[in-house]
């Protein structure tokens, strides 16, 4: 596909299918765009005022809408994720096709084991527990490395907070943050292949 195309992914809270859709960067400057749900029942909308992107994203982890401002240079260029208000997790994705749907089919198994666990009776402190221990116990070992973790800024010093489904590392100096998903088996093994991690600074 080509570059000057933007592809948009989010799950649909109604009927929690994967929907997809590209625009070229020309037809998001000119007008407005709608990237529907086949079902119809939900539509992601994006409008230019000249200056910034205002996207409103139908979110399938909480089944609100959420609204974002995005910069032209955030909208139009690189890989590019939404978060959902309420659960800090990535709730849409934007940029190139490939890398769209990848994200996308990872998000929607968060979303299925999430409903699962909601129409449980006992609800998790995690979304996995057995795959958040595992990634907490590779981020120690990682830790206990030489320089294991550190922030591009320099920095060594961090904080860490442990979400339903993923971990924050923060930087202590330069505020930047790396989050490290936790929910699927998939997120454990991309964390195995790492030696260190890196906070990408500010």
């Amino acid at each position: 596909m080509s570059k000057d195309m933007r592809t948009f992914g989010y799950i649909c809270p109604e009927c929690g299918a994967m929907v997809m859709g590209s625009r070229s960067i020309f037809a998001l400057a000119a007008s407005d765009a709608e990237i529907p749900c086949q079902c119809g029942k939900s539509v992601l909308h994006t409008r230019y005022d000249g200056q910034n992107y205002h996207i409103t994203v139908p979110c399938g982890i909480c089944g609100e809408t959420h609204a974002a401002l995005c910069p032209p240079e955030r909208m139009l260029q690189g890989g590019t994720a939404l978060g959902c208000a309420d659960t800090k997790q990535f709730c849409c994705y934007i940029g190139e096709e490939g890398l769209v749907e990848k994200n996308l089919r990872e998000l929607s198994v968060l979303v299925q084991k999430e409903k699962q666990q909601k129409d449980s009776e006992e609800q998790e402190a995690f979304l996995d527990n057995v795959i958040m221990y595992e990634v907490l116990s590779e981020l120690r070992d990682i830790a206990a490395r030489k320089d294991g973790i550190t922030c591009l800024c320099g920095s060594r010093a961090y904080s860490m907070t442990v979400r339903r489904s993923a971990v924050d590392l923060q930087c202590k100096e330069c505020g930047a943050k790396l989050r490290i998903n936790a929910a699927t088996d998939r997120d454990l093994d991309d964390l195995c292949c790492h030696m260190k991690l890196v906070i990408p600074g500010k």
